[in-house]
């Protein structure tokens, strides 16, 4: 049993120590080893080196909880084709895909078969990532702890059938998860049920696949921050089983006919409120609570194959915020339906507003930094300096306060936006010229005035 002992200062070989953890996992001279400086966690209580020689050994990364994760771009799924994630029809028997949607038994590869909840299709770069952390639990299993390897993976399709954590950032709760198939997509493909368990909703948002074994292994909340939100963005609980009526009820819209009636078309020549002709679509909300909610529902329009579009979100692609917004904006320009004044509003009310204006206050109550022993002030001392000698720094920087000044500044020009939003920027500048030096009100020179 390990037990915390009271602080106090020590000696400590390293070097020796190192030397221990990798003769005792089998590991010749590695060219680095990554790890941190310091912890931030109530008991600052480290990991056994060996884990760290281990991953350095396959390749693969760490998190703050101890986990080793792989980022996709949610996109939803509800019906697929063998041929279209890499997997034989014998192999999707075994996983309990014995026939299509449309109840006929299983033979052709061609075939539309209806997506389980709790089944993923990952990419590719997702699988050879896996497949790394996998070589890194079995190396662990069988060096540190004494056991037998599990994965024994010698190819992706290994993979298949293999249990994965989905975890979105700030929260607290992962969802269970299948492998089935990969995609040439940088994304993961899940039912809507899945997304929705995550709390997300499929709008370019970017979650976290961990490798189940791994986490179960490995994570600890005594590796987690003490400060505040240590705790978000880690699987403190796991949800072994996806209710649909327990899930966000955005999910519950989901219509599941294959075809709307001749009715709903009519009711749209009255422009009728969505509410009236609810009763017309048949949807995942009249469904909840019978075993009609997790099979039989439909699509309306197929397609030849999911691999046929992007593979790369463009949010990843356009490397500037400015390249972006402008896309975006583009977009609303081409498309009749969209008012592009309401686009620009809503970014500059729901992103760089807020933003700017939350960096503005955390710069006014920043810490400073020492950055020899690394102690944080809340106010600098009269000294100018810290107590061991070192210079002091600023926490948080002037770029991250006006980065989107300039771009918001360019799209109230450019749009006729909301007068009142618009002097709600032009203050937002006032205030920051007043925080920092503004070249305007640069003390000039005598020269300049003879």
């Amino acid at each position: 049993k390990t037990e915390m002992g009271k602080p106090s200062k020590r000696s400590i070989n390293l070097v020796q120590l190192l030397k221990n953890a990798t003769e005792s996992m089998g590991v010749r001279k590695l060219e680095e080893i990554k790890g941190v400086e310091g912890m931030i966690s109530r008991d600052k209580f480290p990991e056994p080196l060996e884990k760290g020689v281990l991953r350095a050994k396959n390749d693969v990364f760490t998190f703050k909880d101890a986990t080793i994760r792989h980022d996709s771009t949610d996109l939803p799924l509800t019906h697929f084709k063998p041929s279209e994630i890499g997997v034989t029809i014998e192999k999707l028997k075994e996983l309990g895909y014995k026939t299509d949607f449309q109840g006929k038994p299983l033979k052709d590869e061609d075939q539309i078969v209806e997506l389980k909840v709790q089944d993923v299709v990952i990419s590719k770069e997702c699988a050879h990532y896996l497949m790394k952390v996998a070589s890194f639990v079995d190396d662990l299993l069988e060096n540190f702890y004494g056991l037998e390897r599990f994965y024994n993976l010698r190819g992706q399709e290994d993979l298949i059938g293999h249990l994965i954590i989905g975890l979105a950032p700030h929260t607290s709760a992962g969802v269970l998860g299948r492998i089935i198939g990969f995609t040439e997509a940088s994304a993961c493909y899940a039912h809507p049920y899945f997304h929705s368990a995550k709390r997300r909703n499929c709008d370019s948002d970017e979650d976290a696949i961990i490798l189940l074994l791994d986490a179960l292994l490995n994570f600890s909340k005594t590796y987690l921050p003490s400060s505040r939100g240590g705790s978000m963005d880690a699987p403190l609980v796991l949800s072994s089983r996806i209710d649909p009526e327990e899930i966000d009820d955005e999910s519950h819209n989901i219509d599941t006919m294959d075809s709307l009636p001749l009715a709903f078309y009519e009711k749209t020549l009255e422009y009728a409120k969505p509410s009236k002709v609810a009763v017309l679509i048949d949807n995942v909300k009249k469904r909840l609570g019978t075993p009609r909610q997790y099979k039989g529902l439909m699509f309306s329009h197929d397609t030849s194959n999911i691999n046929s579009g992007p593979k790369t979100c463009l949010y990843k692609m356009l490397p500037t915020m400015k390249e972006k917004v402008n896309s975006q904006i583009e977009l609303a320009e081409k498309i009749r339906a969209v008012d592009q004044r309401r686009v620009v509003e809503g970014v500059l009310l729901s992103h760089f507003l807020p933003d700017m204006m939350g960096n503005i206050r955390a710069f006014t109550r920043q810490k400073v930094r020492c950055t020899r022993c690394n102690r944080k002030y809340r106010r600098i001392p009269l000294t100018g300096k810290c107590k061991c000698g070192g210079n002091l720094v600023l926490t948080v920087s002037k770029g991250s306060v006006i980065k989107y000044l300039e771009i918001s500044k360019e799209l109230a020009e450019k749009y006729p936006i909301d007068p009142y939003l618009m002097q709600r920027i032009n203050i937002l500048e006032f205030g920051v010229n007043s925080l920092f030096e503004s070249d305007k009100s640069r003390q000039s020179s005598l020269d300049l005035f003879l």
